[in-house]
């Protein structure tokens, strides 16, 4: 088994890492990954992500939101939080059989004096909360099987983060399941610090494999950071990835109640329809019209500037009326 341990807090790099090791890297190999992800929403392969982020509150927190290669629910990730990923070949392993991965967090956790359980069908909990979920990803019969582990999370961050308020949505895609979360040291008999949990964790899976240490090279960088540009850091993959949904939000302003109704399909609208008790001038029409195939991305208040909203509803900001449609 060969470990490598990632010194980038950068969501996008993590998750190209992730990738680069799966497809590139010798596939005669397994591989055990440590990482650690600052201020980000880790969203599953197959959500909708506008309807698992609080939008408003991730970007007035500086909050990255990334999608993950495997399937499952959103995730919020920071310092306080532990991930890791085990990359092998599929042959042995059910399909789904998350209970074989997690074993050694468990018995980490039990060397520093913590009875944790899994729980489901992928989770880790303690006193029926949970601090760890699990996700995998297969293809080519090679198995990537990743987790988050909060030790010392931010608990207030992650439900605004992912609590998605005023809006209705209708899609099929993949929902993430609330549940009560928790960290590992509100139950811990002592404050546990990262640097101790990770070196548990390492000794645990350590002593079960041969393992040998691996510093990516300069090329291996360059492909990562390539990968990560062209994929991971995109509002393609992000956002537009989604599958088609549709919308219904309202707020109301100092200039009035505005209601957005609008289909969206990979991240563009292809229908809205604008309403409320504001004033305006402008032709609320032909701006629906002119909306239609513009990607909600972050050049969406610009263009909602160009095209005169502040004429069509009076008073309003491109901003606002941006980040209710967003």
């Amino acid at each position: 088994m060969i470990y490598i341990e990632s010194s980038s807090t950068d969501p996008y790099y993590n998750l190209a890492l992730e990738e680069y090791v799966f497809e590139q890297m010798d596939q005669s190999q397994s591989y055990f990954l440590l990482w650690q992800n600052d201020n980000a929403i880790i969203v599953g392969k197959y959500q909708n992500t506008a309807e698992e982020v609080n939008r408003e509150f991730v970007e007035k927190q500086g909050i990255r939101v990334a999608r993950r290669l495997s399937g499952g629910g959103a995730v919020y990730h920071d310092k306080g939080n532990l991930n890791f990923t085990f990359i092998t070949e599929q042959k042995g392993f059910a399909n789904f059989n998350f209970k074989a991965f997690v074993k050694p967090v468990l018995q980490a956790l039990q060397s520093l004096g913590v009875e944790a359980e899994f729980t489901g069908r992928n989770d880790l909990a303690l006193d029926g909360k949970k601090f760890s979920g699990n996700s995998q990803y297969a293809k080519r019969g090679r198995l990537l099987h990743h987790g988050c582990i909060m030790l010392d999370s931010n608990l207030e961050k992650v439900q605004d983060a992912l609590n998605v308020k005023d809006a209705k949505f209708t899609s099929k895609s993949v929902k993430s399941v609330r549940s009560r979360i928790t960290t590992i040291n509100e139950h811990a008999p002592r404050r546990i610090s990262m640097e101790e949990f990770k070196s548990a964790l390492k000794q645990q899976v350590f002593a079960q494999n041969q393992v040998t240490e691996y510093e990516l090279t300069e090329a291996d960088q360059q492909a990562i950071l390539a990968l990560m540009r062209e994929k991971y850091e995109t509002w393609e993959w992000n956002y537009g990835f989604s599958r088609p949904y549709s919308l219904r939000r309202e707020k109301k302003f100092d200039y009035g109640l505005v209601t957005v109704d609008m289909d969206v399909e990979q991240g563009v609208i292809s229908r809205i329809h604008l309403s409320g008790d504001f004033f305006g001038d402008g032709d609320l029409r032909e701006l629906e019209q002119k909306l239609t195939g513009v990607p909600l991305d972050d050049h969406l208040a610009q263009r909602l500037e160009e095209l005169g909203i502040s004429n069509c509803i009076h008073g309003a900001s491109a901003g606002d009326i941006a980040l209710l449609m967003k």
